[in-house]
């Protein structure tokens, strides 16, 4: 049997893991036997998430936590090694937007909200560096692993609108590159630093950004419907094969890179 796309007892550790993102991966690692420990702030969430992975046989965990906070993390870490033993793969998949850090059509630049500005920075940006500071450490210690980030189509194009987030995730995918270098000069091969940018997937956060209450798509959700050759919304499980291929030894000599997994949306100009 060809185990290259295998994640079989590889322990993943995925952050925000409670959204809709993160939770239609964990499932999905979880069914092709990685040991997946779900972090989120939302205890509830969590554990509804999880008690559904093992109703269908598979084997997670969920930890509360919150990816800015450094002390939380490393009781995570510890719990993690107490359970598993070690840590084979990050996704940083913690995120999210702020009212105040979006502009709106009938507003202007000088109405950003700066406060809110830097928050959505440090849950974005710094939300990726500290949990990737924290978990990296037993990752070097076993010379092996892989860590995803979580890019945005924001990051190519500056998108009307949201330019705090968009802010945060071009950081992210330059983040993913110089995480890259500086992990294999300093530390080996055996240890990869990537990133998945997603196109337009319907979650929780932009739902009435980009649908109408009875499901017909809003003046923005047409004009990203309009700007992707696939003429619909991504699927969250169709993130599922890119996360699982770039934990996975087939992605052994890929590094650094941002996969774009978006129905043709960046590719596509007028």
């Amino acid at each position: 049997m060809n185990e290259l796309f295998s994640v079989k007892r590889k322990v993943v550790v995925i952050t925000g893991g409670t959204g809709v993102l993160g939770g239609v991966i964990a499932e999905h690692l979880a069914k092709e036997g990685a040991n997946v420990v779900v972090l989120g702030r939302r205890k509830e969430a969590g554990e509804k998430l999880i008690s559904k992975i093992k109703e269908e046989g598979n084997e997670a965990v969920f930890l509360q936590s919150d990816v800015l906070d450094r002390e939380s993390l490393l009781k995570n870490r510890a719990d993690i090694l107490e359970k598993y033993g070690k840590i084979d793969a990050l996704i940083n998949a913690a995120g999210g937007n702020m009212p105040g850090a979006t502009i709106t059509p009938t507003g202007t630049f000088f109405d950003l909200n700066l406060d809110d500005f830097d928050k959505v920075l440090r849950l974005n940006l710094t939300g990726t560096v500290l949990p990737t500071q924290i978990f990296l450490e037993p990752i070097v210690k076993q010379g092996e692993g892989s860590i995803i980030n979580i890019s945005s189509m924001a990051a190519f194009r500056p998108m009307t609108r949201v330019p705090g987030y968009a802010a945060a995730k071009a950081g992210i995918s330059n983040f993913t590159q110089y995480m890259a270098h500086e992990i294999a000069l300093k530390f080996g091969e055996g240890i990869r630093v990537n990133a998945i940018a997603p196109g337009f997937f319907i979650t929780e956060q932009n739902r009435s950004l980009l649908t109408n209450p009875d499901g017909s798509y809003t003046e923005r959700g047409n004009d990203v419907i309009r700007q992707t050759p696939f003429k619909r919304f991504g699927r969250p499980e169709e993130l599922c094969g890119t996360a699982q291929y770039l934990i996975s030894d087939a992605a052994s000599f890929v590094t650094g890179t941002v996969a774009v997994v978006d129905g043709g949306f960046n590719t596509f100009a007028m």
